[in-house]
Parts: structure tokens; C-alpha cells; sequence
């Protein structure tokens, strides 16, 4: 195929790395920052920077934030050729993917959205890697209309670049899972650092301090973008999270060891019943 990327941050320029170091694609690299697209041509992550003609693409991936993606699209979609596939890699879905639709279908093109999980603490193209998405999950977002090749397209160009467990689901049911599995977890993350210890924490900390803290390098234009576009979703788990956290909190306060050892309990069997259930094991 002919893929145009759009947009050569950390995943844009990943996908385009991956793409040059395991397929046979032509890749096409499109970004703001013209430095950018000579990095990657150097690099030989992609075949040819953009030079502005917007026909003959099979594939067109837009890797940017999705409030820029949006504008992006409604600036330039009428310009891509009749038919053309177009996916985005935002970390949500939902309304946004059905705007997005709506812009591809008015201008005879079609559009399924896509979201690799796979990142690092740090942003931009120097940060990104071919093997980026090695293993990762990958998720594809069709609607009940999309058509089946499209995604079965999108299904063999994940594997292509080493994704693990590639997931199939609804637009609405992705940003209710990553409200859960991913957005919280930075919410959580960005919080945890503002305790006063933070900066008095060298010498006393551990893996479990890195895991807890390692996200909260992220990029707050993105992710104030991403939770306010899934809200309620966000919203939802973060209640849930205050409420549970609130039990520990009252256990403490109340000198009560068996109720804090109820609640590590229930939340160690919780874990160890979802690891079983991942390698298909019995509870």
C-alpha cells in the first residue's frame, strides 16, 4: 500500500519506523515541523516527506491530538482520492470517531479508527521506535456499517508491526475500557506526585514508586483533551476510585486492622483472579 502518515510524534514516527523495518509499504511522512520529516528520511523511516498532493494513497494514519486530528481532517479530507481509508490512532473514540466519519463519508471516503497501546513516558519523534508496538494490544473501533475488509486491512497491517492481542470492538465500548485501564491510571498518576515527599523521595523509592509515577510525564494538552472528550466515562471510574480509596482511608482512621486486611484481601483476589482469567485458567 501507499500509506500517508500524518503527524511523526512518538507514535506517528513509530508506526512509520515499523512499517519500513516489517513490511513492504511506501511510506509517506507528514509533519508541521519540516525538520521533522528530514529526521525521518535520514532515518529512513519513510520513503518521501509530504510535497502536498493528497491523491493516491490507500491509507492515510493520522497520529495527532485529537482536538489537531479534527481540524486536520476538516481542512484536508476532500482532498484525499475517492475511496480512500482513513484512520486516526487518538486514545479515544465515540463522538469523536463518528465526526470524523461523517467528514469521511461526505467526501467519499471511509474512515475506522484505531489505537495501539503501546507508549512511553516521553513524547516526539526522537523518542519513537520500530518495535514500539511489539506485543502491544491493539485495538480496532468499526462501526456496525464498516466494512469488513477494512478492518481485516487494519487487523494485518497490527500484526504486520508486531502487535500482541488485537482487540475488535465499538467506539462507545473503547472509551469506556480506557476510561478504566488507561485514562484513570494517569489521573492517578499526576496526583500521586503532588505529595510534598516527591522531591525527598531519592534513595527511599522502588519499583513500585516508579510504576505509580511514571506516567505522570505526560503531555497535559493531550490528555486534557483526551478525559474531557470521555467525561462521563472518565467521571465513572474516578467515583469509583475515590470510594474505594475512602474505605482504606476510614480503616486507618478507625485503628482497624481487620477491615485494612479485608480490603488488601479482596483486592489481592481480584488481581489474582484477573491474571488466571488472562491465561485462561480456572478461579
Amino acid at each position: 500500500m501507499k500509506i500517508l502518515v500524518v503527524g511523526l510524534g512518538l507514535i506517528g514516527g513509530s508506526i512509520c519506523k515499523a512499517l519500513k523495518k516489517y513490511t513492504s509499504h511506501f511510506v509517506v511522512g507528514c509533519d508541521i515541523n519540516h525538520d521533522i520529516e528530514y529526521s525521518a528520511l535520514r532515518d529512513v523511516a519513510i520513503d518521501r516527506d509530504f510535497d502536498g498532493n493528497f491523491e493516491g494513497f490507500d491509507l492515510v494514519i493520522v497520529s495527532l491530538f485529537p482536538e489537531a486530528a479534527e481540524k486536520y481532517l476538516r481542512e484536508n479530507i476532500a482532498k484525499f482520492s475517492p475511496d480512500t481509508l482513513i484512520t486516526d490512532v487518538c486514545g479515544i473514540k465515540g463522538e469523536f470517531s463518528k465526526r470524523v466519519k461523517t467528514l469521511a463519508e461526505d467526501s467519499d471516503l471511509r474512515y475506522l479508527g484505531i489505537h495501539p497501546m503501546a507508549g512511553k513516558e516521553f513524547g516526539g519523534y526522537h523518542n519513537s521506535s520500530g518495535d514500539l508496538f511489539l506485543k502491544a494490544n491493539f485495538i480496532i473501533a468499526p462501526f456496525e456499517d464498516s466494512r469488513e475488509s477494512d478492518i481485516e486491512l487494519l487487523k494485518n497491517l497490527a500484526a504486520e508491526i508486531g502487535a500482541g492481542k488485537i482487540v475488535v470492538t465499538s467506539p462507545e465500548n473503547h472509551d469506556k475500557m480506557i476510561a478504566y485501564t488507561s485514562q484513570l491510571a494517569h489521573i492517578v498518576s499526576s496526583a500521586y506526585v503532588k505529595s510534598p515527599e516527591l522531591s525527598l523521595e531519592c534513595g527511599f523509592s522502588g519499583g513500585s514508586f516508579q510504576d505509580m509515577t511514571r506516567i505522570a510525564t505526560m503531555n497535559e494538552h493531550m490528555w486534557t483533551d483526551l478525559f474531557m472528550q470521555n467525561r462521563e466515562n472518565l467521571l465513572y471510574e474516578l467515583e469509583i476510585l475515590i470510594e474505594n480509596l475512602q474505605k482504606y482511608s476510614d480503616a486507618l482512621k478507625n485503628f482497624d486492622s481487620d477491615e485494612m486486611l479485608r480490603l488488601i484481601a479482596e483486592g489481592r483476589q481480584l488481581k489474582e483472579d484477573n491474571l488466571r482469567h488472562r491465561l485462561g485458567q480456572p478461579n
